[in-house]
């Protein structure tokens, strides 16, 4: 279990942890902005959700200058899924740190992911939903895990079986000769 485990983080704590500064998160590290697709992480627990193995809920302000509307699309203005996406990789990734998991995170896939809305500049909120399905600690800690985001309190994307793991030998640049991990 982490040092400072909350139930609940703000922005500020949040770019703390982009920065590698989050007291209980050594080691652990959240995108820095514009790639953080957080503004607050509302509730994380190690029960509820779904599947009753833990559950996370945050949110993401959405303001009509936001990077991405200048350059998708010109004149018809639209948040690329795959961010959507990554914030739910985001969350999940932030959920095995916070169980005590060490190490440097990395998206490992999903099995299914479907699009059924969009975000727009006029939107002011995007709602995401993380439901823990299955940690594994060895050989790397690993967890599995269903998201979901909602704007204007309509379910728009979905996603199974969101796959982050946490790595310890990751170095950058990697030594001449070696292979990453995976």
């Amino acid at each position: 279990m982490n040092v400072e485990q909350q139930s609940s983080y703000s922005k500020e704590e949040l770019l703390r942890m982009a920065q590698g500064k989050l007291p209980g998160f050594e080691g652990a590290k959240l995108p820095s902005p514009p790639m953080l697709m957080v503004s607050r992480i509302i509730k994380i627990s190690k029960t509820g959700g779904k599947f009753e193995k833990g559950e996370v809920i945050a949110e993401m302000d959405i303001d009509p200058s936001l990077w991405f509307f200048d350059c998708h699309f010109k004149d018809d203005p639209v948040m690329p899924g795959c961010l959507g996406l990554d914030a739910l990789w985001q969350l999940t990734g932030f959920f095995l740190s916070w169980c005590g998991g060490k190490g440097i995170g990395r998206a490992l896939g999903c099995d299914e992911v479907k699009f059924k809305g969009q975000v727009r500049p006029h939107h002011k909120k995007i709602v995401f939903r993380i439901s823990i399905r299955k940690i594994l600690k060895k050989p790397i800690a690993l967890v599995l895990a269903d998201g979901m985001m909602e704007v204007e309190g309509r379910e728009i994307y979905f996603a199974k079986k969101l796959r982050v793991g946490l790595f310890e030998n990751l170095t950058y640049p990697p030594p001449e000769g070696e292979v990453e991990p995976f």
